[in-house]
């Protein structure tokens, strides 16, 4: 694997490492309602990331193209969903950090978005788990 696809596959895993521990920290920051001022179903998406998150960190740090495109939707959804929380629920005017955060989100998953490509064929599409031969 090329030094500049691997950088950019750790860069991504560190991203979702990072997203990780931010959707961690405001489910046990929050309780059972990390997410009060929005929709329900925005606040099932957010907590679900907590989840979505490390799965696609840890496919990708193995190598798997099912990481790729689990990344690459989580970004894209994450940044429509950070779009609607930001410029739908919240009415404030002007930049806001949550505003800024979107913008950084929207910049990442336009990013993997263009690098899939180059990405993909360094990647396996070998499944995690192999079946014993018997079932083969």
């Amino acid at each position: 694997m090329p030094r500049r696809v691997r950088a950019v596959v750790a860069v991504t895993v560190a991203v979702f490492a990072y997203g990780t521990v931010v959707h961690l920290t405001q489910l046990y920051l929050g309780g059972l309602d990390p997410y009060p001022s929005m929709p329900g179903w925005l606040a099932v998406y957010f907590v679900s990331l907590t989840l979505l998150d490390p799965a696609a960190a840890v496919l990708l740090a193995l190598r798997r193209r099912a990481g790729l495109v689990l990344g690459v939707v989580v970004l894209v959804t994450d940044a429509l969903a950070n779009a609607y929380a930001n410029y739908v629920v919240d009415r404030a005017g002007g930049v806001t950090p949550g505003r800024v955060g979107q913008a950084v989100i929207t910049a990442l998953a336009v990013g993997l978005l263009l690098a899939a490509p180059r990405i993909a064929p360094w990647l396996s599409g070998r499944p995690l788990f192999r079946r014993p031969l018997a079932d083969r």
